[in-house]
């Protein structure tokens, strides 16, 4: 079964289950649901509605929707916490929050690292320590193999050099309320872009086949002043050659080499 189906199957059978129950009968759903170790927002390909959406599908439950106001809205926080919080969050409002059992707190610091890895692609060790509350580097590159890069709702180096860890992929997690906006105004904005920026490449290769054009032409027109210089010099060549035959041929015009050695030579009489 590939991730898409699994993570599907498991968002429908907590989201009929929550739907069968109500008041604090769901509290036990959303802590089996937030305390499951397969049950993350986005799969690798997020090629199906279900892979978009984990625990926003159980919070959209009429009723679990209900909770809200009542003695049981607790739990209605708590999933909200696995929607979109961090450990962070939860220990800053563990007072008006029911404890978490282990199972959740490994959640919960799993879907952290995912949070984290949103905006940034290398994590310092030092704020994932922080974040995760872990106390040592061992501790924390345990808890990045075992149960992330194992769980594969990560892939990345861990750079003990540079004390980091270097991601190259992270499952996502729920959209937050007003997310989905800023994603289609982000990728509208991303269009336009790229909308510009093939209309310029488009200009370029026009002006490149213009300038092709032009270079052509000129190239041509040298061409063609060649052949004429090249006729014109064979034009001028031809006629001096002409030239000199006619002065070597005419009677007189020149005394060859015979009428010139047997054509009496005049003495000269020396001076007195």
């Amino acid at each position: 079964m590939d991730i898409e189906q699994k993570q599907a199957e498991l968002i429908d059978h907590f989201v009929k289950k929550a739907s069968a129950q109500v008041g604090s009968a769901i509290g036990a759903v959303i802590v089996e649901a937030t305390s499951h170790a397969s049950l993350f927002a986005f799969s690798e390909k997020a090629t199906s509605h279900a892979s978009l959406f984990a625990f926003s599908e159980i919070l959209a439950v009429p009723t679990v929707a209900e909770l809200e106001g009542t003695e049981n809205s607790v739990y209605l926080e708590v999933l909200r916490l696995f929607a979109h919080g961090t450990w962070s969050d939860y220990k800053s409002n563990s007072g008006s929050l029911p404890q978490l059992l282990p199972d959740q707190v490994l959640k919960l610091k799993q879907l952290t690292v995912l949070t984290l890895a949103e905006t940034n692609k290398v994590l310092p060790y030092d704020q994932l320590m922080l974040e995760l509350d872990v106390t040592n580097v061992r501790e924390l590159e345990d808890f990045i193999i075992n149960e992330c890069i194992y769980a594969g709702i990560v892939r990345g180096k861990l750079d003990q050099l540079r004390r980091c860890f270097e991601v190259q992929f992270a499952a996502g997690r729920d959209l937050r309320p007003g997310q989905l906006g800023s994603m289609i105004q982000t990728l509208s904005n991303w269009l336009g872009t790229s909308d510009n920026l093939l209309i310029s490449i488009q200009e370029k290769i026009k002006w490149a086949d213009t300038m092709s054009e032009l270079d052509k032409k000129h190239r041509k027109e040298v061409e063609d002043k060649v052949e004429e210089v090249k006729k014109s010099v064979a034009v001028k060549a031809d006629l001096d050659f002409r030239g000199i035959e006619e002065i070597y041929s005419e009677p007189g015009g020149v005394m060859d080499y015979e009428e010139d050695r047997i054509r009496p030579k005049r003495r000269r009489h020396p001076l007195v």
